[in-house]
């Protein structure tokens, strides 16, 4: 994606965190040589020689999966905060803009044994439910209802290129105690979170 040099976020600690935090993204494909997206958990995995992948899975009614091919780059979309930023804020005249995180996720798919997609099944319950007051188990899961994986097909990307823009209001520094008091006068959920991060990314 097109990412202007002052938006350009090359701390890769930093995006996998992102990624961790904002695991819900989009997959995209070609399917009979159209574009194919699906909105779905996609998680940040390691694996025991160090490589990473995103893994996730696919009712196995979506057509999607019948695509996939280790030949063919796949595109991973995820998005962050973001908010409309007035131009009344500023202190000298300019037009809005708007602030968002978005990092896009570049590599190969390839589909999941049925051991491998159990583990990933089992980390993902793993990781949800980890504040729930009575927390599930995958193993505690009755025979009858596992029989529901039957109906996923499992898969993983392996990452060959990461690409993030933070677009932080970075060339508005002299304007960031309005932007972020303007935001948060607003008080929705984005528009504080958009707040936290101008002023993370200011220090």
């Amino acid at each position: 994606m097109y990412i202007p040099a002052h938006y350009k976020n090359e701390n890769l600690d930093e995006v996998r965190q992102f990624l961790r935090e904002n695991a819900f993204g989009i997959l995209v494909n070609q399917v009979n040589d159209k574009p194919w997206a699906t909105h779905l958990p996609l998680e940040l995995f390691t694996d025991p020689q160090g490589k990473e992948w995103l893994v996730g899975h696919v009712a196995k009614a979506n057509p999607q999966w019948k695509s996939f091919s280790e030949q063919q780059q796949v595109l991973c979309i995820f998005n962050g905060p973001h908010s409309y930023i007035s131009s009344s804020w500023y202190k000298e005249e300019e037009v809005p803009t708007w602030n968002y995180i978005a990092v896009h996720v570049y590599g190969r798919i390839f589909q999941l044994a049925e051991e491998e997609l159990l583990h990933s099944l089992d980390r993902l319950i793993d990781k949800y439910e980890q504040d729930s007051a009575n927390p599930l188990v995958m193993s505690d899961l009755s025979a009858q209802t596992m029989k529901q994986i039957r109906g996923i097909v499992g898969f993983k990307v392996a990452i060959e290129d990461i690409q993030a823009a933070y677009k932080l209001s970075q060339t508005r520094k002299e304007d960031h105690p309005s932007i972020t008091s303007e935001l948060e006068n607003r008080g929705t959920a984005a528009q504080c979170a958009m707040a936290d991060l101008i002023r993370k990314h200011s220090e």
